[in-house]
């Protein structure tokens, strides 16, 4: 019996030294979790029982744990590199077999696919045609690379001050080319159907005590009637209350007014060719100006004793854009930033737990299979309930201690070198008896 006790320690001991080897081996795997090695001791059992007197016949390896613990998340610069901080598994599809890896080196392939090293596509949820991420349903995340749509202006907001000190201007009537019969000009860039860029220039007069006028032009021709030469602008009256706050508000003919909004109707501009102006036409090739044209809203307008000037402005127009980088959150959101300083979400990257990670059955490449003994996956964005968070720009490194590694390599030697003298001494023993007959 000692010789098989011996034995038994002999095997136990060159497990330990192979899960301990396979942990050293492997300190510098991006998303590796260390292995334990667990024992357990082994006794002849009758059907009365073991007994108060049984001598052990070994041990014998009882299970090899992984260690689920955090590895440190440090930065790579690659945005597509990814790191989970805290708890879940990013999901992996190998033609619908699902996998589940911490290693987060993703590139993409030739179809734009977010894949692994093993061309395994990652899984988060899409988005629909208004950038919305369609949550509940998986699938295969690609970079859309396609240019951003333009998007003609509806909406011009701004903040204003009007000086109510401001005197009447010098020279009368409006003048666009003579500076002294306006007090302050204002332009603002905006889009037709296209992408077009055109200037929306307006021409802000005091008129009287808080009374001022607005002059409008759209590329230097009359909004309503660009054949129209010289240029008709169309105009806007705005009266003010005491304490400097909008009180009245009335338009031309293509300038109606809702409440403390104007809303520029009956905008047809013209292309001026060779000084001819060619009417119902918005710029080159048929673009057009955005369905019910443009509003202005005047409720940021005031008019203080302050210098005449616009803090702030906002148009929801853009140009055509190109996708110029990508950048992803902490809840997984894959956000594409474009030229025309636009952005939009193209998707974003869903994790997994299970209730039992010591039941997840590993299949190399850093993954782990989904078994019985760990539990159904439960799967749902980053940052939800106790899932962790997703760290762009990042790995997580091994979890292995390289100084507890080293030490139990020694523990295991020794383990070893102890049994075999169990052996050897009970071989000298065996010897001896033999000797004696």
């Amino acid at each position: 019996m000692s010789f098989n006790i011996g034995l038994s320690g002999l095997y136990a001991a060159n497990k330990q030294l192979d899960v301990t080897g396979n942990n050293i081996a492997n300190v510098a795997t991006t998303g590796f979790k260390s292995s334990r090695a667990e024992f357990e001791d082994v006794y002849s059992a009758t059907r009365l029982g073991t007994g108060s007197k049984t001598v052990g016949n070994g041990v014998r390896l009882a299970n090899v744990s992984q260690q689920f613990g955090q590895g440190d998340v440090n930065n790579t610069g690659n945005v597509l590199d990814m790191g989970i901080q805290g708890n879940g598994f990013f999901i992996l599809s190998d033609n619908g077999s699902l996998s589940y890896t911490r290693a987060g080196a993703f590139k993409t392939d030739a179809e734009n696919y977010v894949v692994d090293n093993n061309g395994n596509r990652l899984q988060g949820y899409g988005v629909d045609a208004n950038g919305k991420i369609i949550n509940g349903v998986l699938t295969d995340l690609k970079i859309d690379t396609s240019s951003l749509s333009p998007k003609a202006t509806t909406r011009v907001d701004q903040t204003m001050n009007l000086n109510s000190s401001e005197t009447l201007p010098t020279v009368t009537p409006f003048n666009p080319a003579e500076p002294l019969s306006y007090n302050k000009p204002i332009s603002t860039p905006i889009y037709d159907s296209q992408g077009n860029q055109h200037s929306l220039d307006q021409y802000y007069v005091k008129t009287g005590t808080n009374a001022w006028t607005m002059y409008t032009y759209v590329d230097g021709r009359s909004p309503s009637n660009p054949a129209t030469e010289p240029p008709v602008p169309v105009t806007a009256t705005v009266t003010f209350n005491s304490d400097g706050t909008v009180n009245t508000m009335t338009g031309s003919t293509g300038f109606a007014v809702t409440g403390k909004t104007f809303q520029l109707t009956g905008w047809v501009p013209g292309v001026v060719t060779n000084a001819t102006v060619t009417p119902n036409v918005w710029g080159p090739n048929g673009s057009v100006a955005a369905t019910g044209g443009v509003s202005f809203d005047m409720t940021k307008t005031t008019s203080y004793n302050s210098p005449t000037a616009r803090t702030q402005q906002f148009q929801d127009g853009y140009a055509t854009g190109q996708i110029s980088s990508l950048t992803i959150d902490a809840t997984g959101v894959m956000t594409a930033n474009f030229s025309n300083q636009q952005t939009k979400a193209i998707g974003q990257v869903a994790v997994a737990s299970f209730a039992n990670e010591q039941g997840l059955q590993p299949i190399g490449g850093t993954r782990w299979k989904e078994t019985f003994a760990s539990g159904v996956a439960g799967v749902d964005a980053p940052t939800t309930g106790t899932l962790g968070s997703v760290v762009s720009n990042s790995l997580e490194e091994s979890n292995v201690n390289l100084t507890n590694e080293l030490v139990e390599l020694i523990k295991a030697q020794s383990n070893y070198q102890a049994n075999a003298k169990t052996i050897s001494t009970q071989s000298t023993i065996m010897q001896t008896i033999i000797q004696m007959t």
